[in-house]
């Protein structure tokens, strides 16, 4: 039998939250529904469901009369309904709800003014002590200044900043202030490609080598069968090898992905989680493919435009032009201190992007309405549920007992903290850290913007502010990550003054004007060792360091950009007994990346190497030289085939190994 409805008089005014939940077996669903009325004084209503992330689905078929509520959930399939009874206090709804053929009980009881005044009260006492807090975080971890924004519900909640921007100058940092967010870039492109396949124009499941013929990995098999989906979630088998790329501004994003055909693996392809820029490099690489623009036009016209991130760019040099923008800090020995920006474009999708509190609220609230930005959708609900579902487990303890183990999904982490759900993705670049988190079920997110790079201060802020929001017990944060900071170092000073073996009273085998010169990898570019002085000095990606004997032909590099253990390159020598390769040891994870002497650059020249051109006659026999194209020289012996001519040093080649 139908509710008869009633005038729009007699419908009783149930305006206002109600909050309860819908009991099924083994569980209770947690639903919260908002009442009002429309300008005819009608009712209408939308629910929340926050275990299935669900918010603010519009309610439909709504009737009312005087002890009775009916409403259904509008396009969800199953007829979801509710068919409840209303109290005489008109502050309990209860009855039952039905969907599929299957019928549950639910209560729903109205929530107060005092009580949401009270919830309110709670929150602001929150964000006191959470100012409180991030106030003495600064001073405590010695980091110059931070912007946190907090999102709840679809509301910015907190977007403020605290400390300097710029420590000589006491500028504070304000909401508007652009940090670079390092990694957190990754989940940008991710966006970008899941928008990308809304449109058609990639599958996560398809091969690299569908877009891109000519990809190529040193695994013959992961070259063939390497997909989008195994660009984003760190299991390429390749170790991170970032110092291929690290301070390279010459290259091109096409180039870097040519070298990965050089670069050693140390795991089996899909076997194991090790993170891995170039990926992600790659990943953005085919965006650029598919589309004809490149990467940052991208995710500029598909993401920060619609959302209207105006204050978010892709390049250190572009923050730098803006009236707001923090400085980069390191903290060295307690002692903070400038350093320069590091210009990462080239590795943009990976990690190039720079924004302020204002602009990360906006982002975080599109992951937490699944794809949403008011009532326009961005990036579809389908592709944002992949990119917070796990694809890669990482196979490491939890930091802290309350963590659950960590998977990867697309440009996301992902664990239980506290048994909240958290999404979430750190970033750190020279002089900047950032963390952005998100908590779907309970619609929170929270970013922390810093001007001190490996900093602390994100994660402490972040955890503090779950807590509070939250309301549990706290947890000494700090202390932990003191002690874990502490012993950190204590165990660096150790590895630092355990010096590896040296042989002393030992000589160089040359003179140290024949190790000069340039040295190449094909993966990793050029080295160059010039004899400035009496001493040799490197050059590695623009990075510059003394080279100091250490024993025979190993030198140590002392580079500050690198990691304060010892850089030891080891100058290998020919069977003629000339230095013709050196070894560092770039990436631990593998053996050292040997780099081979280049020959001078005038064996480049056509106008040099004419002049090797013509007829010569050895032992009777007549040979022939020829130049092909303006670099390659051609050695021909009547009666043998033609040999390629390769520059060895000064005016001498060696002949090209012919085979067959």
């Amino acid at each position: 039998m139908a509710l008869a409805p009633l005038s729009a008089q007699e419908i009783p005014d149930l305006s206002g939250r109600w909050d309860g939940r819908i009991e099924i077996p083994g569980m209770s669903l947690e639903i919260s529904v908002h009442l009002s009325r429309d300008s005819a004084g009608l009712p209408q209503g939308t629910i929340d469901i926050p275990q299935q992330q669900a918010k603010g689905l519009p309610l439909a078929k709504l009737a009312l009369t005087k002890d009775s509520v009916l409403f259904e959930i509008l396009n969800i399939p199953g007829q979801p309904l509710f068919k409840g009874k209303l109290n005489s206090e008109l502050n309990e709804i209860a009855g039952d709800f039905s969907q599929a053929g299957s019928t549950f009980p639910f209560k729903l009881s109205f929530v107060e003014e005092a009580q949401l005044a009270g919830e309110q009260a709670r929150l602001d006492s929150s964000l006191a002590q959470l100012r409180l807090f991030i106030d003495s975080t600064l001073k405590s971890w010695k980091a110059p200044g931070a912007a946190v924004t907090i999102v709840k519900d679809n509301k910015v909640i907190m977007s403020e900043g605290f400390g300097f921007r710029s420590v000589k100058d006491s500028l504070p940092v304000t909401s508007q202030t652009i940090f670079a967010i390092g990694s957190s870039t990754k989940a940008f492109t991710t966006a970008a490609l899941g928008i990308l396949a809304d449109e058609g124009k990639i599958e996560w499941d398809k091969t690299v080598s569908h877009y891109y013929p000519e990809f190529k990995m040193k695994d013959e098999f992961a070259s063939q069968k390497m997909t989008v989906r195994d660009l984003v979630t760190h299991r390429s088998g390749l170790p991170r090898h970032d110092l291929s790329w690290y301070n390279n501004n010459s290259t091109s994003r096409r180039e870097f992905v040519g070298r990965l055909a050089y670069l050693e693996p140390n795991a089996d392809f899909r076997a194991t989680f090790q993170y891995q820029n170039l990926m992600f490099l790659t990943a953005g690489y085919v965006a650029e493919l598919v589309t004809g623009k490149s990467w940052e036009e991208i995710v500029k016209e598909k993401i920060l435009d619609p959302l209207g991130m105006a204050n978010s760019n892709f390049s250190v040099l572009e923050s730098q032009k803006s009236p707001d923008y923090a400085l980069p800090y390191r903290d060295e020995d307690s002692l903070v201190r400038e350093i320069p920006f590091r210009n990462i474009t080239a590795m943009g999708p990976a990690g190039s992007i720079n924004s302020c509190a204002d602009d990360m609220a906006k982002w975080m609230m599109l992951h937490l309405n699944k794809g949403k930005a008011g009532e326009r959708q961005i990036v579809s609900e389908a592709q944002i549920a992949q990119m917070h579902t796990p694809q890669m487990a990482i196979g490491q303890s939890p930091r802290f007992p309350e963590r659950s183990p960590i998977c990867y999904g697309l440009g996301w982490f992902l664990e239980a903290s506290r048994g909240h759900n958290r999404i979430y993705h750190g970033g750190n670049i020279d002089g900047f850290s950032a963390l952005v988190s998100l908590y779907p079920f309970d619609n929170v997110g929270i970013t922390v913007l810093v001007n001190q790079d490996a900093s602390a201060v994100p994660s402490l802020i972040t955890y503090r502010a779950a807590d509070l929001l939250f309301g549990l017990e706290p947890i000494d944060w700090s202390a932990r990550m003191k002690t874990e900071v502490e012993k950190a170092r204590e165990e660096q000073k150790k590895a630092q003054a355990r010096e590896p073996d040296r042989v002393k009273g030992s000589k160089p085998s040359h003179p140290l004007a024949d190790y000069a010169g340039e040295y190449e990898n094909p993966g990793y570019g050029t080295l160059t060792v010039k004899l400035e002085g009496k001493n040799l000095q490197v050059e590695y990606n623009g990075i510059v360091g003394a080279l100091e004997h250490w024993h025979y032909d190993v030198f140590n590099a002392n580079i500050k950009d690198f990691p304060a253990q010892k850089l030891l390159l080891t100058f290998n020598i020919n069977s003629k007994g000339d230095i013709d390769r050196v070894s560092a040891p770039f990436e631990l994870a593998t053996p050292e990346i040997v780099f081979t002497r280049k020959p001078s650059q005038e064996m480049k020249s056509a106008a040099f190497l004419s002049q090797f051109v013509g007829e010569y006659e050895l032992r009777g026999q007549s040979i022939k030289v020829e130049l092909k194209g303006d670099t390659l020289l051609t050695l021909t012996i009547t009666g043998q085939p033609t040999y390629e001519l390769l520059p060895y040093k000064g005016y001498e080649f060696t002949l090209k190994e012919v085979t067959g």
